[in-house]
């Protein structure tokens, strides 16, 4: 008989106990952590796939336009002199080896004006923006000064000079590439084809020529480069003039400006969309006009404009999901209030159903988002959501009240999140207020439980 009276005395407990509910409330709210971990899984695989598929196009049409150019390229001699000692004879020799070496300028003038026409291009439910860009380069060389390595002139290889441009996209160039230098035509032709051995870029160079015949009636090699260029994601120049100014116009509305200088008119941004401009000095950036131990590296400096369509839904959904356990648990306390209140029995089957659908919102919300905006998908995943949960109440509940009590919060609960979600300065502090009065308004409700006798 002792043995019948103990499962009769538990069952009782767990039914009637406000300790037995809050345990098995906080078990289900662990176990519904398993799912929603596979759910932010999913979130990841989708956006994964998502910047797969916006690669895998800017590969096909071109991927983002950066230049670095045009660069004047002056070889010249060098002279080592190594002691030989004959092993045999003993007799000391010295020889002198000549090797070639090469001295890059930068313009002292460059003039970049760039057009670029953007437009979309889709591949299953996912967008990204491509453009087709004209890019026409000013400037001039006014200075090769090789008086810092005291190289005699005879040892100046000018009838050897050459002129370089370094992009990181050739695939898009659609136009015969050729530099205007004093009013003398040179192509310009792939010299590096492998852009993983040059830090991402294609190098182009002209053929050789001779710097002193282009020089004979002005110092000045006065330059023009036009070419038309496709790509995607974003366009890029390094400012290596000693005075670069630039000008990028576009049709494009979501634009981004980005890299170490931004465009200096405040009307940039317009109706048809916008009109940057730059101006940087040497003194603006930490590299000289000369190099002579080959290229920097410089894209630490650059400039230029994003084109990327703000795809944030994804981030969004992370971010939402990210509350979830707090969004499970702040539920379950809504209905445990009440069930201690009212003394009304609910079954753990019913909190796990009830925790299920709200898992279901965010299923509902990354499949919506996809074929729609973030605002629709959160609203539609969330009234779906909320009228499912509202109702299963109702049926539970038994009441009215407790069935609109339920909607209201739940709704609240919902729009805090969304709110949350859209701010970023403020995030943290209008969550922690939300938190602070979540939980006042607990303890209000709850201040009139005697507990001792739950």
């Amino acid at each position: 008989m002792e043995q019948q009276q103990q499962p009769n005395k538990f069952v009782k407990w767990i039914k009637n106990s406000s300790a037995a509910r809050m345990i098995m409330i906080g078990f289900l709210s662990l176990i519904l952590m398993i799912p929603l971990m596979y759910i932010e899984g999913l979130i990841h695989e989708r956006s994964y796939r998502q910047k797969s598929v916006v690669n895998e196009i800017g590969k096909q049409w071109g991927n983002e336009v950066v230049v670095y150019g045009p660069i004047l390229k002056v070889p010249y001699k060098v002279f080592t002199e190594t002691i030989i000692t004959d092993k045999k004879t003993k007799k000391v020799t010295t020889e002198t080896i000549e090797r070639i070496k090469y001295g890059y300028f930068f313009p002292n003038k460059l003039d970049i004006n760039s057009a670029i026409n953007p437009e979309e291009k889709k591949r299953g439910i996912y967008t990204t923006a491509v453009f087709n860009s004209k890019i026409d380069i000013n400037g001039s060389f006014d200075s090769i000064d090789f008086s810092k390595l005291e190289i005699k002139q005879e040892n100046i290889l000018w009838n050897k000079s050459k002129v370089l441009l370094k992009t990181t996209n050739v695939k898009g160039v659609n136009s015969v590439l050729s530099i205007n230098i004093n009013d003398k035509k040179l192509g310009l032709s792939s010299a590096n084809s492998n852009r993983h051995q040059d830090n991402g870029y294609y190098t182009l160079e002209t053929d050789k020529f001779s710097l002193n015949e282009l020089q004979k009636n002005t110092k000045s090699l006065k330059f023009r480069l036009d070419f038309d260029v496709r790509g995607s994601k974003e366009v890029r120049f390094i400012p290596i003039g000693k005075e670069t100014t630039a000008q990028i116009t576009s049709s494009w509305k979501t634009a981004k400006f980005m890299g170490e200088f931004l465009p200096f008119n405040p009307d940039k941004i317009n109706d048809n969309g916008f009109d940057a401009k730059w101006k940087i000095l040497d003194v603006n950036r930490p590299f000289s006009q000369q190099h002579f131990n080959g290229l920097p590296h410089l894209n630490e400096f650059d400039f230029g404009v994003n084109f990327k369509i703000p795809v944030d839904e994804y981030q969004k959904s992370e971010r939402s999901a990210k509350y979830g356990f707090l969004v499970i648990v702040l539920t379950f306390l809504v209905f445990f209030l009440i069930q201690t209140i009212s003394k009304i029995n609910m079954h753990p089957f019913q909190y796990l159903m009830i925790g299920l659908a709200l898992l279901m919102f965010y299923t509902l919300l990354v499949s919506i988002s996809e074929h729609s905006n973030f605002l629709k998908a959160y609203a539609i995943a969330s009234i779906s959501v909320i009228s499912l949960i509202t109702i299963y109440a109702k049926n539970i509940l038994k009441s009215i009240k407790f069935m609109l009590l339920i909607g209201v919060s739940l709704t609240v609960l919902y729009a805090f999140i969304f709110i949350i979600i859209q701010l970023e300065s403020y995030a943290l502090l209008v969550g922690s207020v939300g938190l602070f009065l979540i939980l006042a308004t607990v303890m209000f409700v709850s201040r009139k439980i005697d507990w001792s006798n739950s």
